[in-house]
């Protein structure tokens, strides 16, 4: 009796080891087999992971029957491995994607519709409404909002100098040059049509139309765009910029260091500049010319979605829901910096500027013609940078882009 005693006092050891080391799937997930309902989210890093993280475990003390692990993937890979995962039984609960891809992730059917539309459009930022909906019908949750703003540099230009308009701006930066040769007045991305899609945007014009659904119908060959991007032409020599390559690394340098007065760029260079020691503000963007309102940004959205894999979507509809509570958004914001999407106080010097610009800003088309655009933009704007014509290369993109 002694013997077989021994034996059990020896072998439950071992079994508790054995279940403490299988306690997590590789992937770092906890297998469905324990007593409470774990949602799978996944999600990327830098701050966004602990930020998922805290808040499962907030959820949880108000569902103690829920769990929620949160599984690392790359948003570029993250809907390719879901068409992958989801016939395989093992999808997650929860994805996160930009509101840009929406089109393509509802076609291929793998999320569901936002459970109480109606609510969650009157709890959130209205660009942020309006960018989870496709062929009117919401899907997803908008965790965070971003646009772009313009920076600039408090020892290089005085607050009540900072341009309202482009015009303006252009007057400002000649006195600069002269006085700075070493120093650029004013930088950005001039190559990215994220950005620089705001000089399209003259007298209301949007890249696909307002409703930013015609595909079939882009706006890139208008008048009003051609005479925007003019404008965008005319700004190489009338900066100092000359041949000088500016890429979004370039001109993160070139703020960081202080040697750009101006540089319109977003929210999540706020902590590296801050880091860098660089005392500056963020306002909107100047108006275009002959317009007395801030030029038109493109609004981006972080969506979360429940994924049509899901084996508990009504589960994990209640956990975002609740990372739109003004307790989360605040959390998101000091762990991340990203944007609320609803409208609740953050601590941010920062924040007024962008709120203003994001009252201009539209949502990025989610539609499949998009890929289009991307793919065909960036020669386009590099053509008319370097002096072509401007009309033939608009209208020829213009054709480039439908879809």
């Amino acid at each position: 009796m002694k013997t077989i005693r021994r034996i059990a006092l020896f072998t439950v050891p071992l079994i508790a080891l054995f279940l403490s080391g299988c306690g997590k799937n590789k992937d770092g997930s906890v297998p469905a087999k324990q007593d409470k309902i774990h949602i799978r989210v996944w999600e990327t890093d830098g701050g966004i992971d602990e930020f998922i993280k805290q808040a499962g475990k907030e959820f949880s003390k108000l569902r103690p029957d829920v769990a929620v692990d949160y599984i690392y993937v790359g948003l570029p890979a993250m809907v390719e491995t879901l068409e992958i995962d989801a016939p395989a039984g093992v999808a997650p609960d929860i994805i996160t994607s930009p509101h840009d891809t929406l089109g393509v992730i509802v076609s291929k059917k793998l999320v569901l519709p936002t459970r109480n539309p109606g609510d969650i459009s009157r709890k959130v930022l209205g660009a942020c409404s309006k960018a989870l909906t496709y062929n009117g019908t919401m899907y997803g949750y908008p965790v965070s909002a971003e646009t772009y703003a313009l920076f600039y540099n408090k020892k290089l230009i005085k607050e009540q100098d900072v341009p309202k308009t482009w015009d303006a701006l252009v007057g400002w930066s000649g006195e600069f040059i002269a006085n700075n040769p070493r120093r650029y007045p004013f930088v950005m991305d001039f190559m990215n049509m994220y950005y620089s899609v705001i000089f399209t945007t003259m007298n209301g014009n949007r890249l696909y139309g307002e409703s930013g659904s015609e595909g079939q119908n882009p706006h890139m060959g208008t008048k009003d765009a051609i005479r925007g991007m003019e404008f965008f032409q005319s700004l190489r020599e009338k900066l100092g910029i000359g041949s000088t390559e500016l890429n979004t690394a370039t001109c993160d340098g070139l703020f960081s260091s202080g040697n750009a007065a101006m540089y319109v760029t977003g929210l999540w260079n706020v902590k590296p500049f801050e880091k860098a020691g660089i005392d500056f503000g963020v306002a909107a963007l100047p108006s275009l010319p002959g317009e007395n309102k801030p030029a038109a940004s493109f609004s981006g959205t972080r969506g979360m979605f429940v994924t049509a894999a899901s084996k508990h979507p009504d589960v994990a509809a209640d956990f975002l829901e609740f990372l739109l509570t003004p307790e989360m958004q605040q959390l998101r914001f000091s762990m991340t910096g990203a944007m609320p999407s609803i409208d609740t106080a953050v601590s941010s010097k920062y924040m007024a500027g962008f709120t203003k610009q994001l009252g201009y800003a539209f949502p990025m088309p989610s539609i499949p013609a998009m890929g289009n655009m991307w793919s065909e933009s960036s020669e386009t704007l590099r053509n008319i940078w370097n002096g072509a014509d401007v009309a033939e290369e608009m209208r020829a993109l213009n054709e480039k882009i439908k879809g």
